[in-house]
């Protein structure tokens, strides 16, 4: 259900020679650069949209440590001084591989 970004890592990865694309997983700990650009599954939203800034989002539930996710891994990483800027391209979790790759695609021609 959330794992459309990572699929389209391989093809962005070509597409954008210039740029790293790295899959990561919130439970590690990340070495980030000062500027990001994120590309992951935001629930509620209908078409791929650029969100600058973490505020837009809701956290989710947090009872144990398997709950710690990329939005919480990004406002840690904020908070500590890490991280200055993210900008998140968020993908729907109900849209077609090829429709999401060419958002997605205009989106990074855009800001990256």
């Amino acid at each position: 259900m959330d794992a459309l970004p990572v699929r389209l890592v391989p093809v962005l990865q070509a597409k954008f020679p210039q740029h790293g694309f790295f899959v990561k997983d919130p439970n590690e700990e990340w070495d980030v650069p000062e500027k990001l650009i994120v590309i992951d599954t935001v629930k509620g939203i209908s078409e791929v949209k650029e969100f600058h800034g973490l505020n837009s989002f809701a956290n989710a539930p947090r009872v144990s440590m398997h709950d710690f996710d990329a939005l919480t891994q990004l406002r840690l990483l904020q908070k500590i001084g890490k991280l200055k800027e993210v900008t998140i391209i968020g993908v729907p979790q109900e849209i077609k591989e090829g429709e999401a790759l060419e958002a997605v695609v205009v989106l990074l021609e855009k800001v990256a």
